[in-house]
Protein backbone atom coordinates (compact mmCIF):
# COMPACT_ATOMS: atom_id res chain seq x y z
CA UNK A 1 0.00 0.00 0.00
CA UNK A 2 1.38 3.34 -0.79
CA UNK A 3 2.02 5.89 1.93
CA UNK A 4 0.43 9.13 2.83
CA UNK A 5 2.60 12.02 1.44
CA UNK A 6 4.45 13.47 4.01
CA UNK A 7 5.05 17.35 4.12
CA UNK A 8 7.09 19.00 6.62
CA UNK A 9 6.51 22.62 7.66
CA UNK A 10 8.72 24.83 9.35
CA UNK A 11 10.20 27.88 10.09
CA UNK A 12 10.37 31.02 13.08
CA UNK A 13 8.27 31.79 15.71
CA UNK A 14 5.92 34.52 13.72
CA UNK A 15 7.29 33.43 10.51
CA UNK A 16 3.10 32.32 9.23
CA UNK A 17 3.02 29.67 9.44
CA UNK A 18 -0.36 29.71 11.04
CA UNK A 19 -2.12 31.71 8.41
CA UNK A 20 -0.24 29.85 5.69
CA UNK A 21 -1.30 26.21 7.30
CA UNK A 22 -5.32 27.33 7.28
CA UNK A 23 -5.13 28.51 3.61
CA UNK A 24 -3.46 25.35 2.73
CA UNK A 25 -5.88 23.08 4.50
CA UNK A 26 -8.79 24.95 3.20
CA UNK A 27 -7.79 24.24 -0.40
CA UNK A 28 -8.48 20.66 0.17
CA UNK A 29 -11.71 18.66 1.34
CA UNK A 30 -10.95 17.15 4.85
CA UNK A 31 -10.18 13.57 3.66
CA UNK A 32 -7.35 14.17 1.52
CA UNK A 33 -5.21 15.94 3.56
CA UNK A 34 -4.39 15.93 7.44
CA UNK A 35 -2.28 18.31 10.21
CA UNK A 36 -0.45 16.91 12.72
CA UNK A 37 0.77 19.77 14.79
CA UNK A 38 4.39 19.76 17.16
CA UNK A 39 1.52 22.23 19.43
CA UNK A 40 -0.24 19.09 20.37
CA UNK A 41 3.22 17.57 21.88
CA UNK A 42 4.42 19.72 24.84
CA UNK A 43 5.56 17.96 28.21
CA UNK A 44 3.35 19.07 30.68
CA UNK A 45 4.23 22.57 32.12
CA UNK A 46 6.27 20.61 35.35
CA UNK A 47 8.52 19.72 33.14
CA UNK A 48 9.01 22.56 30.89
CA UNK A 49 12.60 24.43 31.72
CA UNK A 50 12.83 27.75 32.99
CA UNK A 51 15.80 30.30 32.46
CA UNK A 52 17.92 31.77 35.01
CA UNK A 53 15.55 34.38 35.36
CA UNK A 54 12.86 32.26 36.12
CA UNK A 55 10.99 32.46 33.11
CA UNK A 56 8.95 29.11 31.29
CA UNK A 57 11.26 28.66 28.54
CA UNK A 58 9.01 26.73 25.70
CA UNK A 59 10.88 28.03 22.45
CA UNK A 60 13.55 24.62 23.22
CA UNK A 61 13.50 21.15 21.57
CA UNK A 62 13.52 19.52 25.26
CA UNK A 63 10.00 21.41 25.56
CA UNK A 64 8.53 18.84 23.29
CA UNK A 65 7.97 15.03 23.52
CA UNK A 66 9.65 14.27 20.32
CA UNK A 67 9.14 10.41 20.93
CA UNK A 68 5.66 10.48 21.20
CA UNK A 69 5.31 12.86 17.76
CA UNK A 70 7.33 10.91 15.61
CA UNK A 71 5.72 7.76 16.90
CA UNK A 72 2.58 9.10 15.73
CA UNK A 73 3.66 10.83 12.58
CA UNK A 74 4.98 7.17 11.53
CA UNK A 75 1.24 5.57 12.28
CA UNK A 76 -0.27 8.04 10.38
CA UNK A 77 2.55 7.19 7.65
CA UNK A 78 1.58 3.49 7.97
CA UNK A 79 -2.62 4.13 7.75
CA UNK A 80 -3.57 4.80 11.36
CA UNK A 81 -5.95 6.64 13.37
CA UNK A 82 -3.63 8.96 15.56
CA UNK A 83 -6.29 10.42 18.84
CA UNK A 84 -4.35 12.88 21.20
CA UNK A 85 -5.12 15.37 23.73
CA UNK A 86 -5.11 18.36 22.80
CA UNK A 87 -2.59 20.49 24.42
CA UNK A 88 -4.09 23.60 26.37
CA UNK A 89 -0.58 24.82 27.90
CA UNK A 90 -2.05 28.27 27.13
CA UNK A 91 -5.70 28.47 29.07
CA UNK A 92 -4.73 26.74 32.26
CA UNK A 93 -7.66 24.39 34.10
CA UNK A 94 -9.61 24.09 30.07
CA UNK A 95 -10.36 20.50 29.46
CA UNK A 96 -8.70 19.56 26.44
CA UNK A 97 -10.77 18.21 24.03
CA UNK A 98 -9.32 14.32 21.87
CA UNK A 99 -8.23 15.07 18.84
CA UNK A 100 -8.54 12.79 15.92
CA UNK A 101 -6.32 12.64 13.29
CA UNK A 102 -7.10 10.36 10.06
CA UNK A 103 -4.29 9.19 7.62
CA UNK A 104 -4.81 10.76 4.58
CA UNK A 105 -3.37 11.23 1.05
CA UNK A 106 -1.44 14.31 2.52
CA UNK A 107 -0.58 14.31 5.76
CA UNK A 108 0.61 17.62 6.52
CA UNK A 109 3.79 17.72 10.00
CA UNK A 110 4.10 20.94 11.52
CA UNK A 111 6.55 22.60 14.47
CA UNK A 112 9.26 24.62 14.21
CA UNK A 113 11.77 21.35 15.55
CA UNK A 114 9.97 19.10 12.35
CA UNK A 115 13.52 19.45 10.60
CA UNK A 116 15.52 19.40 13.63
CA UNK A 117 14.41 15.79 15.14
CA UNK A 118 15.60 13.23 13.05
CA UNK A 119 13.31 10.98 13.77
CA UNK A 120 10.72 13.09 12.08
CA UNK A 121 12.75 14.66 9.45
CA UNK A 122 13.45 11.60 7.85
CA UNK A 123 10.21 10.45 7.36
CA UNK A 124 9.01 13.31 5.04
CA UNK A 125 8.82 13.22 1.55
CA UNK A 126 8.73 17.14 0.98
CA UNK A 127 9.94 19.67 3.51
CA UNK A 128 9.09 23.51 2.77
CA UNK A 129 10.62 26.76 5.00
CA UNK A 130 8.45 29.44 5.82
CA UNK A 131 10.72 32.53 5.79
CA UNK A 132 10.69 35.96 6.76
CA UNK A 133 13.03 39.03 8.09
CA UNK A 134 13.97 39.05 11.51
CA UNK A 135 12.22 42.65 11.87
CA UNK A 136 8.73 41.13 10.18
CA UNK A 137 8.75 38.15 12.37
CA UNK A 138 9.28 40.39 15.88
CA UNK A 139 6.37 42.97 14.85
CA UNK A 140 3.89 40.04 14.01
CA UNK A 141 5.04 38.57 17.22
CA UNK A 142 4.54 41.71 19.12
CA UNK A 143 0.76 42.14 17.39
CA UNK A 144 -0.12 38.42 18.22
CA UNK A 145 1.09 38.32 21.69
CA UNK A 146 -0.19 41.26 22.83
CA UNK A 147 -3.76 40.77 20.88
CA UNK A 148 -4.27 37.43 21.21
CA UNK A 149 -2.23 36.57 24.68
CA UNK A 150 -2.31 40.09 26.38
CA UNK A 151 1.51 40.28 26.99
CA UNK A 152 3.12 43.22 27.69
CA UNK A 153 5.90 44.81 25.38
CA UNK A 154 8.60 44.00 28.02
CA UNK A 155 7.56 40.31 28.13
CA UNK A 156 7.21 40.22 24.50
CA UNK A 157 11.03 41.47 23.83
CA UNK A 158 12.24 39.09 26.58
CA UNK A 159 10.99 36.24 25.26
CA UNK A 160 11.86 37.10 21.72
CA UNK A 161 15.62 38.13 22.75
CA UNK A 162 16.19 35.08 25.02
CA UNK A 163 14.29 32.25 24.09
CA UNK A 164 13.07 32.67 20.35
CA UNK A 165 15.87 34.03 18.54
CA UNK A 166 18.42 31.54 20.31
CA UNK A 167 16.30 29.14 19.20
CA UNK A 168 15.81 30.17 15.88
CA UNK A 169 19.66 30.67 15.03
CA UNK A 170 20.42 26.87 16.67
CA UNK A 171 17.35 24.65 15.57
CA UNK A 172 15.75 26.01 13.39
CA UNK A 173 17.88 27.84 10.94
CA UNK A 174 20.79 25.95 10.28
CA UNK A 175 17.96 23.01 8.53
CA UNK A 176 16.82 26.10 6.19
CA UNK A 177 19.03 24.47 3.71
CA UNK A 178 17.69 20.97 3.89
CA UNK A 179 13.96 22.48 2.46
CA UNK A 180 13.06 21.40 -0.51
CA UNK A 181 10.81 24.66 -1.33
CA UNK A 182 11.39 28.35 0.51
CA UNK A 183 8.44 30.23 1.01
CA UNK A 184 8.90 34.48 1.24
CA UNK A 185 6.44 35.60 3.75
CA UNK A 186 7.82 39.25 4.35
CA UNK A 187 4.35 40.75 2.79
CA UNK A 188 2.89 37.49 1.42
CA UNK A 189 3.37 34.07 0.24
CA UNK A 190 0.17 33.29 -1.93
CA UNK A 191 2.85 32.70 -4.73
CA UNK A 192 4.42 30.03 -3.15
CA UNK A 193 1.02 28.62 -2.00
CA UNK A 194 -0.53 28.22 -5.19
CA UNK A 195 2.66 26.43 -6.06
CA UNK A 196 2.25 24.36 -3.28
CA UNK A 197 -1.22 23.50 -3.88
CA UNK A 198 -0.35 22.42 -7.26
CA UNK A 199 2.18 20.32 -6.82
CA UNK A 200 -0.09 18.61 -4.01
CA UNK A 201 -3.17 18.61 -6.12
CA UNK A 202 -0.78 16.35 -8.15
CA UNK A 203 0.55 14.45 -5.76
CA UNK A 204 -3.77 13.14 -4.96
CA UNK A 205 -4.53 12.72 -8.14
CA UNK A 206 -2.69 10.49 -8.86
CA UNK A 207 -2.58 8.32 -6.23
CA UNK A 208 -6.39 8.01 -6.52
Amino acid sequence: MQHPYLVGITGGSASGKTTFLKRLLAAFPESDICLISQDNYYHPFHLQVSDEQGVTNFDLPGSIDSDAYAHDVQRLREGHEVRRPEYTFNTPGAVPRELVLRPAPIVVVEGIFVFYFEEIAKLLDLKVFIDAQEHVKLHRRIVRDQIERGLTLDTILYQYSNHVSPTYDKYIKPFRGEADIIIPNNKHFENGLDVLIGYLRGRVSTSA
